[in-house]
């Protein structure tokens, strides 16, 4: 069997590194064709190296430049492409299966649909794809026929578990959140909560705006937004779970009431090994779950009084339209202006859910009402911040 062909966009990322260690596992099964990044062009040019890839994107126009000077450390004859015509460029190409759209925010969603009107498969790691435009990707995934594979670990664990099984016998679908670092946290420690106590997360190892995500559940409120695009379902039979452990990625319960539940260790290269190779599965880069051994699991409901993005979510997927593009804008912006220490940790709530209650929704005809919207919730969201009351 001849080996699946793929193209990383965030090639330089964590989810990026967790599909290189992949493909070193399953050299025989996946060969990388093209990679990209933000700017990071010295490690693209180790990668590039080890998995002898000859096309290279990089969207900072400086890192680019600069790439062109060293081209010497590339393998000789790299094709180069330069900003986000590049990404699109070789997100489009000929030669490759699947693109795995690794590129967090908002960046991905223009190359990751010039991938699916080539005709590609998508392995999906970006969940602002579906949060602010899943209507127009999966039109477009289903007037195509390509595969929509999850990478998230919740989505993936979604998607094994409902391998098999009938729509109808689905009653529920439960995505399990660890609850983030400050889980425990009252109020009063929640005041005093700093950058680099943020970005540490207590199971997984992930970027900066993931794992900011995760604090504040703003990342379980992207997955329950992505989870109803992937597999067709209503917010009513969406679930999120505490499961502190992160040992349970994700559950299906049926209408018999009985549950599948899909663990691991907390670990991307188990998704990614799966949506890359299924049907098939691959070798395992890391070690499995060993029972031989005794270790606990429980479940506890979300706190969305301490933690309200999740909630703030949730209400914006009820309410359709651009409300979901609305939900991601401001939290990205929110986020970055914690992350430069122009505002707290509580504000990222604050400046969502003011956010939302100013900005006007309306029903997309088009992308360039998504991206319309997403501009105006970027200049709402940076207003809320510029008057927090919360600043230090």
């Amino acid at each position: 069997m001849k080996p699946k062909k793929l193209v990383i966009l965030g090639a330089t990322g964590s989810i990026g590194d967790n599909t290189l260690e992949v493909a070193r596992g399953n050299r025989d099964r996946l060969e990388i064709v093209g990679i990209a990044g933000k700017k990071n062009f010295r490690k693209l040019a180790k990668i590039a190296k080890e998995f002898d890839v000859r096309h290279v994107a990089i969207f900072d126009e400086d890192a680019f430049e600069s790439a062109i000077a060293e081209s010497g450390s590339f393998p000789e004859g790299t094709k180069f492409y330069r900003g986000e015509e590049g990404l699109m460029e070789i997100s489009s190409m000929s030669g490759f299966d699947t693109l795995v759209s690794a590129v967090v925010g908002t960046q991905a969603l223009r190359p990751t649909l010039a991938a699916i009107e080539a005709g590609k498969d998508i392995a999906l790691a970006n969940k602002e794809l579906l949060v602010m435009a899943g209507k127009f990707v999966m039109e477009g995934a289903r007037r195509k026929g390509v595969k929509m594979l999850p990478l998230d670990s919740e989505h993936n664990a979604i998607f094994q578990c409902l391998q098999g099984e009938r729509k109808e016998d689905v009653s529920k679908i439960i995505i399990t959140a660890s609850g983030g670092m400050f889980r425990d946290f009252t109020y009063e420690q929640m005041l005093r909560i700093t950058p680099e106590m943020a970005l540490k997360h207590p199971n997984w190892n992930m970027g900066p705006k993931v794992t900011i995500d995760s604090s504040t559940l703003a990342n379980k409120g992207l997955e329950v937004i992505e989870a109803r695009w992937l597999f067709d379902v209503d917010l009513d039979k969406i679930q999120v779970v505490v499961q502190k452990q992160s040992l349970v990625h994700s559950m299906v319960q049926f209408v018999d009431g009985s549950v599948k539940a899909h663990l691991s260790p907390p670990s991307m290269t188990f998704a990614i090994s799966h949506s890359l190779l299924c049907p098939e599965r691959g070798n395992p880069v890391c070690d499995p779950i060993d029972f031989s051994r005794p270790f606990s699991i429980d479940f506890t409901p979300p706190d969305t009084k301490r933690f309200p993005c999740l909630e703030y979510a949730k209400n914006a997927l009820k309410a359709g339209g651009t409300a979901t593009t609305a939900f991601n804008a401001a939290n990205e912006v929110a986020v970055a202006s914690f992350l430069s220490g122009k505002t707290s940790w509580l504000d990222i709530s604050k400046i969502v859910g003011e956010t939302l209650e100013k900005f006007p929704n309306i029903e997309p005809k088009s992308l360039d009402d998504v991206f319309e919207s997403d501009s105006l919730a970027r200049k709402i969201a940076r207003e809320v911040a510029e008057n927090s009351k919360h600043l230090e």
